[in-house]
This record gives C-alpha cells, sequence and structure tokens, in this order.
C-alpha cells in the first residue's frame, strides 16, 4: 500500500509539473505579433503558486499531526504536552500559508 501511495503521490506531482505548460499556449494570430508573443501572463502563474503553498501546508499539518499522535502512543503520560505543541505549530503553519496566500491573490 506504501508503494501505491508513492506512485500516486509521484503522478501527481508530475502533472502538477506539467500542466502549466497550457498556460503558455498561444492562438496563431498571438504568433505574429512580437510583442504578444513575449509577454506572460503572470496571473496565472500566482495561482499556481498558491496551489504549491496550500499543498506545502498540508503536508506540513499532516506529519505534524501523524508525529504527535505515534508520540502520544509511545509516551502517554506526556499527551497533554504534545498536543498543546501540535496546535500551536499547525497555527503557526495555518498563518504563514494565509499570508503567503494573499500575497499571491494581492500581486
Amino acid at each position: 500500500m506504501n508503494k501505491l501511495v508513492k506512485i500516486v503521490a509521484l503522478l501527481f506531482v508530475v502533472a502538477l509539473v506539467c500542466a502549466p505548460c497550457a498556460v503558455f499556449a498561444q492562438d496563431a494570430s498571438a504568433a505574429t505579433d512580437a510583442v504578444a508573443s513575449s509577454s506572460v501572463d503572470l496571473h496565472s502563474l500566482y495561482g499556481i503558486g498558491a496551489g504549491i503553498v496550500l499543498l506545502g501546508a498540508a503536508l506540513g499539518i499532516g506529519r505534524i499531526g501523524s508525529s504527535s499522535v505515534e508520540s502520544m502512543a509511545r509516551q502517554p503520560e506526556v499527551a497533554g504536552k504534545i498536543n498543546t505543541a501540535m496546535i500551536i505549530s499547525a497555527a503557526l503553519i495555518e498563518g504563514v500559508t494565509f499570508f503567503a496566500l494573499i500575497v499571491c491573490m494581492l500581486k
């Protein structure tokens, strides 16, 4: 099962990398204009950046959750401290994520 998850994640990353190629596609009339053929629509790239930010935040919070639950299973007597540290860490990651999303949206 673990190998299947890795293969699906790899395919997802490959699709994520290959998807922006459609952003740079041009029609025939724009190809003749030198200015239009050299310009890039950066607004679509900001959306891709926002997606990468959300993906990184989701992976980070998921890893924090899995590690904290594993730690609580090994040492149940410190579960309260681990839970508090997990919530603070997840809140800090969410704060940075919201800031990065706002930066991506304002550009």
